[in-house]
């Protein structure tokens, strides 16, 4: 049984990737019926460049809009209301997220398959990556490997991705119905594609992780545009657990947060420690503590990282060498405990939350800059 695909495409300024986005939709073993690019708010040519495959293709469609007050969120539900809204299957991508051939294909098979035998499948996550070489993305990169390995353990996701996923047309209309919003993605969650996730869970819809489709999109380069992301995701899962709160469907949150909060207060904890045995002269060398225990992690980290797609010899040195994980695994710490006290210092003073979309732009429109000189 043949389903209805459409694919969203919400884009911002992404005149340097959306050709290949388009592309690589136009020649899926499966094409999708609609394929919608939505430019929004664009000083560059995305626009333009997307036009260029609509004369072209009908199955190209353009819907330029000017900059919206609630970003990508509502660029989605404007798609959607106008093109998707009649969809068996809808497909999300950034602009800057590559599919490969066999990813539309795949996925009507899984929501085909999972109708046949009587299962509610809302939606499937693609298994997304980076690709490169630079210190950030090769981090980035062995994260979202661990990530996608524990989600396909688990059978089940929290949180479809915000590209790169493909969602049940019934399971999202039946979201705007009962909650008689604009859309299916919400105005009022900085992390939409969470905030869609626990909506479609909520009603019973079972959300995963692919086995058979990957995602490729861009990494983050620098620290600064890492940062950026991260405290939009960090901050805005923090608020929207606050103010769902503790149940079934957000106790693997909930977990997340507070191993997240814990480690970061074991490794501030650990340096204090070290400091004060230091100043006290009883810092002494442990062939436990300094040799055997580091030497179990590294091996534990080099087995991992042939999990890693499209590993290479530096993928596999850096998980060896330890020092960069921990540079990560501080920065990650950073974010969580940045994020908590932000969101908590702004419902206790009362102040307004910080637009953290306009600060992810910022941070990625400075690297972008500094690329190009």
């Amino acid at each position: 049984m043949a389903l209805q695909i459409t694919a969203l495409i919400p884009a911002f300024n992404e005149a340097s990737s959306i050709a290949a986005t388009i592309e690589a939709l136009l020649v899926q073993e499966r094409i999708p019926d609609r394929i919608v690019v939505i430019p929004n708010g664009c000083s560059d040519n995305t626009a333009r460049i997307a036009r260029s495959y609509a004369e072209t293709d009908s199955r190209v469609i353009v819907l330029e809009l000017p900059p919206l007050e609630h970003k990508k969120s509502e660029a989605l539900n404007t798609g959607w209301n106008l093109f998707g809204r009649t969809a068996d299957l809808v497909i999300c991508l950034d602009a800057d997220t590559i599919l490969p051939p066999n990813a539309v294909q795949d996925w009507e098979q899984e929501f085909v398959t999972a109708s046949a035998k009587g299962l509610m499948l809302g939606g499937s996550s693609s298994k997304f990556t980076m690709l490169g070489g630079d210190f950030w993305t090769r981090l980035q990169r062995s994260e979202f490997a661990k990530w996608t390995d524990s989600a396909l353990l688990r059978g089940w996701t929290t949180v479809l991705a915000g590209t790169g996923c493909a969602i049940n047309g019934a399971a999202l209309r039946q979201v705007v119905d009962e909650t008689n919003r604009p859309g299916p993605w919400s105005y009022r969650s900085q992390v939409e594609d969470f905030e869609l996730t626990f909506q479609l869970r909520l009603r019973g819809w079972k959300c995963q992780v692919s086995p058979t489709v990957r995602a490729y999109t861009d990494s983050m380069k620098t620290l600064k545009a890492l940062w950026g992301q991260r405290m939009k995701w960090q901050v805005g899962t923090v608020e929207d657990l606050l103010g769902i709160g503790v149940n079934r469907l957000t106790l693997l949150d909930w977990w997340q947060q507070i191993v997240g909060l814990t480690m970061a207060l074991i490794r501030v904890l650990w340096v204090i420690l070290l400091v004060a045995l230091g100043i006290t002269d009883q810092l002494h060398f442990s062939v436990i503590w300094w040799v055997a225990l580091p030497l179990i992690f590294a091996a534990g980290e080099f087995i991992l990282s042939f999990r890693i797609p499209h590993a290479d010899r530096m993928d596999h040195i850096y998980a060896t060498m330890i020092v960069p994980a921990e540079i990560f695994a501080w920065v990650r710490s950073a974010w969580f405990v940045k994020a908590w006290l932000e969101v908590l210092s702004a419902k206790l003073f009362k102040t307004e939350p910080k637009d953290r979309w306009l600060l992810q732009y910022a941070a990625e429109a400075t690297t972008s800059k500094q690329e190009e000189e």
